[in-house]
């Protein structure tokens, strides 16, 4: 079947475009451009807001850059950057550490006030008249909370937070009110960009991802939604739920884990599944009993950590016997083998016989992604 049964509301390409060069997944000078385009001004997602205990600093990275995240006693965010105005030295060396009113310099004892970040003490320097105490406060690093997950942006003027559906999307579940509940972290043998194609597209769902196709039936076809399929009209009418007979959620036996979130509609329930993508950082993943989000950290041109969380309501948490790591488990085989495939991938891509792939029409969203990855960067096809 050619182009002429695709339908145009479909957001299937009409045309196979020219992917992203070889470069843009091993090149080093291609990643730094990368942390000081698209880690630098947009917002990087760190985790849940709860998750950051009062009367604590704790170190995370936003692209290339080392940052904490303070929590005063009174229960106050701030981020700052992980580096003393005086000689450059960390401020936090350990992964999270105590901190009050004051952060001190651990290498010359300078001290910065953890609410405002302005210069406190130079501890034994006497600074001469020429010194603007003003002038060497801690830099800040800008902070906003979405739906209980805390996001940072290093931009002196950062936009809105990207994402592919509304922020208002997942409104109906009791975001702010989840719990933490399991969380895992493993690192992986790839470009980051490698992760977030794989995640893009179902083309490699039959081949790779036998339970999450028995789970959504319509992967094993190779889209991820009706819309996509050729022949698709938009009179036609949509299956009841994503999921198979019978599944309510993605759990190993697709039953609900503990109590249904009180305010979805029908729809959202019905659905299995409501997904919300953040690039660069992080995807969020809603069901009907539980959400997940994972974050995509790069740690080098070659090399990509995957963070994934479980959160829960304290009503699923607290009963009797209950196992979030079970409930976990679906989510961690889908993972374990998108890893697998992403590494597959970038390895077969440090072959000199690769140039750049040639995108099929099902993989218009990798397409939507290397264009704002161009964008971005500030460069032209």
């Amino acid at each position: 079947m050619g182009s002429a049964t695709r339908h145009p509301l479909s957001p299937r390409l009409d045309h196979c475009p020219e992917g992203l060069p070889r470069a843009a997944y091993l090149d080093q000078g291609w990643y730094d451009r990368e942390m000081a385009t698209i880690f630098s001004r947009q917002w990087v997602m760190v985790g849940r807001a709860d998750d950051f205990p009062a009367g604590k600093m704790r170190r995370v990275t936003v692209g290339a850059a080392p940052v904490i995240v303070v929590r005063d006693r009174d229960g106050a965010l701030a981020a700052w950057h992980n580096s003393c105005p005086h000689r450059g030295s960390e401020l936090c060396v350990q992964p999270e550490e105590d901190v009050g009113k004051l952060i001190r310099c651990p290498y010359h004892a300078f001290a910065f006030a953890a609410d405002d970040g302005r210069l406190v003490s130079t501890a034994h320097a006497v600074p001469t008249d020429d010194f603007d105490r003003s002038a060497h406060g801690l830099r800040p690093v800008s902070t906003r909370v979405w739906n209980g997950f805390l996001f940072l942006n290093l931009s002196a003027d950062p936009g809105a937070i990207w994402s592919d559906v509304g922020l208002n999307t997942l409104d109906n579940w009791p975001m702010k009110g989840l719990v933490t509940g399991h969380r895992w972290e493993t690192e992986i043998a790839c470009n980051w960009k490698a992760f977030w194609e794989n995640y893009s597209e179902c083309l490699h769902c039959p081949g790779i991802h036998p339970e999450l196709c028995d789970l959504v039936p319509i992967y094993r076809t190779g889209v991820m939604g009706p819309t996509e399929a050729l022949g698709w009209v938009p009179e036609d009418s949509l299956p009841q739920s994503n999921l198979r007979d019978g599944a309510q959620t993605w759990t190993m036996d697709g039953q609900p884990c503990g109590p249904i979130f009180s305010g979805l509609t029908e729809d959202e329930r019905r659905a299995g599944y409501s997904f919300a993508t953040l690039w660069p950082s992080a995807y969020v993943v809603a069901h009907l009993d539980y959400v997940r989000a994972t974050r995509i950290v790069p740690v080098g041109p070659e090399r990509t950590r995957l963070v994934a969380e479980w959160y829960f309501s304290p009503e699923t948490l607290a009963q009797p016997g209950f196992d979030a790591g079970q409930v976990a488990a679906f989510a961690k085989i889908v993972m374990t083998q998108d890893g697998a495939a992403s590494e597959m991938n970038h390895r077969g891509m440090r072959s000199p016989a690769f140039r750049a792939a040639r995108l099929m029409p099902e993989e218009y969203e990798i397409y939507r992604f290397q264009t704002w990855v161009r964008s971005e960067m500030e460069m032209t096809p």
